[in-house]
């Protein structure tokens, strides 16, 4: 199957890829409004064109759209971290996977989202299949962090020398891991 793949970022990408490539033909979704402040978008999105180099995989970038972004979300900036703010954003950047897909006629879309040990896969899953729904397209659902999958990614930024974040992406984020850094 041919899969656009959402890539939050290329440390989370570097998990996915190789698992992702054996059964589809993949290739690659930088589509991620939400980053704050827009270096740390630029400098993401140059890893992302990194690890798409590495693997050989056409990479689609998406226009940077934070202010949309911020429309979106609107009312729950308060949010804590993985409450209905981060949700909202996942469907956000997943609304915008599944459209581009159709654009480009690719048969789904997956998220590098469900590598992370801080996201709620189920929750992401519950999303996609609602975005699949809505538009007509597969979601591939898959929970990249199990079979030690985290780990994995870990092991390939390194090997790659990959830009590691400290934060999720958007300023909410940025904040906590100002106000916690150890955590």
């Amino acid at each position: 199957m041919k899969i656009l793949l959402h890539m939050c970022c290329a440390v989370c990408g570097a998990g996915v890829i190789e698992g992702l490539m054996k059964n589809n033909k993949t290739t690659l979704f930088f589509s991620n409004s939400n980053i704050f402040p827009k270096r740390e978008f630029e400098k993401r999105l140059e890893n992302a064109k990194k690890i798409s180099e590495i693997y050989g995989l056409e990479l689609v970038a998406d226009e940077y759209y934070h202010e949309g972004w911020l429309d979106f979300i609107k009312g729950l900036e308060s949010e804590p971290e993985k409450g209905k703010r981060c949700l909202k954003c996942f469907e956000f950047n997943l609304k915008k996977t599944a459209l581009k897909a159709k654009e480009l006629e690719i048969d789904g879309f997956a998220t590098t989202l469900t590598i992370s040990p801080h996201k709620d896969s189920k929750r992401i899953f519950e999303i996609g299949k609602k975005i699949a729904d809505k538009y007509n397209i597969n979601f591939l659902e898959k929970d990249f962090k199990k079979n030690d999958g985290f780990k994995k990614s870990n092991e390939l930024s390194n090997k790659y020398g990959l830009y590691r974040q400290n934060y999720c992406g958007c300023e909410f984020s940025l904040k906590r891991s100002i106000a916690s850094p150890n955590e």
